[in-house]
């Protein structure tokens, strides 16, 4: 049994295998369609989600498969105290697999531990969001050809975007060497985190503070929102909330083949003339995660192109 609670728990070499199969099954979706039939997902998510949430509930119902769960930790036993051991516990006689989103940091690692059966992390606090990671590499390579070898630039919330941290991580494991950081001081990329991409992987990181020093240079500009739910004082964020914000304008001299994405929700961080652009992908990329969290889905509970002979 496997999990995912990181990019991590798979190498180099089955996250390829996942991400070639989601493009595979986007080709030819009807040849998957059964592959789940008599499965259940269990969609655990104790944090509000929109993409995440709907993409896995829509990937295992077009795998024949169905859903079970919540959209609100209000409405389970959690209100009532029940601890999340105990909740995981006890899905394991409810579904085949599990998938979770939470609010603290650790949350789905704990819940592998008690779980028979296998767990996805749907995203925790400020940590790891390893499904949107694969979401975004089967976009990289549907738009670029390939998955490394490519300038990229961060910009936004890069202290607390959970999505930057596993996707800047994976990227620098599949050997990209160039990465730009822009951003506000308070919400820089974490030390730790630049000292492991810089010692482990021999990174290039550039970090300036507006997204016009270098937009001109970069083969992907990855957008993200300030979150106003990682912030404790409201003021704060209301301080940072507009620092950046791509327009046509700042695009005029970017690259033709440049592509623009974005982990979504959008909150005022992209003009919406941006949308018509040819370079801009970030509809598309949440469309993807449909296919690639299909393929996971698949990998995790051993059916369809990953089933035992």
């Amino acid at each position: 049994m496997r999990h995912l609670i990181e990019p991590e728990d798979f190498s180099l070499e089955e996250i390829e295998a996942v991400v070639d199969i989601g493009l595979k099954i986007y080709e030819n979706p009807k040849a998957f369609n059964k592959v789940c039939d008599g499965k259940i997902l269990a969609s655990l998510f104790f944090e509000p989600s929109t993409r995440t949430k709907f993409s896995f509930d829509s990937a295992m119902m077009r795998l024949g498969g169905n859903v079970i769960g919540f959209a609100d930790a209000d409405t389970s036993s959690a209100k009532k105290g029940e601890s999340l051991a105990d909740t995981i516990r006890v899905m394991g006689y409810y579904a085949d697999i599990i998938v979770m989103r939470h609010p603290k940091e650790g949350a789905p690692k704990l819940a592998s531990q008690y779980s028979s059966i296998p767990v996805i992390n749907g995203g925790d606090g400020g940590h790891q969001h390893p499904t949107q990671t694969l979401t975004d590499l089967i976009t990289i390579k549907k738009y670029k050809g390939t998955i490394s070898g490519h300038s990229v630039a961060f910009c936004g919330d890069l202290k607390y975007g959970r999505t930057v941290h596993s996707l800047i991580r994976t990227l620098a494991r599949f050997g990209t060497k160039k990465f730009a950081l822009v951003s506000p001081e308070e919400l820089k990329l974490p030390d730790t985190l630049k000292r492991q991409l810089i010692e482990k992987y021999q990174v290039e990181l550039v970090e300036v503070p507006y997204m016009e020093d270098v937009i001109d240079d970069v083969d992907i500009f990855y957008m993200t929102r300030i979150q106003k739910e990682r912030f404790f004082n409201e003021a704060d964020y209301l301080k940072l909330k507009n620092s950046f914000k791509l327009t046509r304008e700042k695009l005029k001299n970017a690259k033709p083949d440049m592509i623009i994405m974005h982990p979504l929700p959008r909150v005022n961080e992209i003009a919406y003339d941006v949308d018509d652009d040819q370079r801009a992908v970030y509809f598309e990329q949440s469309e993807m995660g449909v296919y690639v969290r299909m393929a996971l889905i698949t990998k995790l509970l051993e059916v369809g192109p990953y089933a035992r002979s």
